[in-house]
């Protein structure tokens, strides 16, 4: 069964915990000092909020499934459509690992299917070494750049 996915940037996170509880109705079932996740059962929504630099709006959105044999027929749905994506096997991402295929609409959104292996107590595994923090992770660039000029709008390949 699919669960429909929203992961959006957030300037103030306490404030906008605030807001999406009263929305809501509930707390979220994951808060860390940057991110918040609820698990909404009615609609079915996965929906996300971080505060990691980028600018606030929706940083992309996605389809959560319970099996990689799902993910795989959702993967085989768009690429028999010519839509060309990127497969990430056990991403750490959004303090969980994941497999993953990712897509980018014709407008440039970003869009995520995955299947959550488990959570993890860190937001994601790649270290800038300039840093030495967790970088910011989930949508890989080529998912997250927009059809070049000309390509044909059923098709966008990051």
């Amino acid at each position: 069964m699919k669960r429909f996915h929203v992961h959006i940037a957030v300037q103030d996170l306490d404030r906008s915990i605030a807001f999406y509880s009263a929305l809501f109705g509930a707390e979220p079932g994951v808060r860390k000092a940057d991110y918040a996740k609820w698990m909404v059962e009615d609609p079915r929504l996965n929906f996300a909020i971080s505060k990691r630099g980028g600018d606030p709006g929706i940083n992309h959105i996605g389809l959560q499934v319970d099996s990689d044999v799902e993910l795989s027929a959702l993967q085989q749905q768009v690429e028999a459509a010519e839509i060309a994506g990127v497969a990430q096997s056990g991403a750490a991402c959004c303090y969980a690992r994941s497999n993953k295929y990712w897509l980018t609409d014709p407008d440039g959104i970003a869009w995520e299917t995955y299947h959550t292996l488990d959570s993890i107590p860190v937001f994601g595994d790649v270290v800038a070494p300039a840093t030495g923090q967790a970088e910011g992770c989930c949508v890989p660039e080529a998912a997250s750049s927009s059809c070049s000029t000309g390509e044909a709008k059923s098709r966008c390949c990051g």
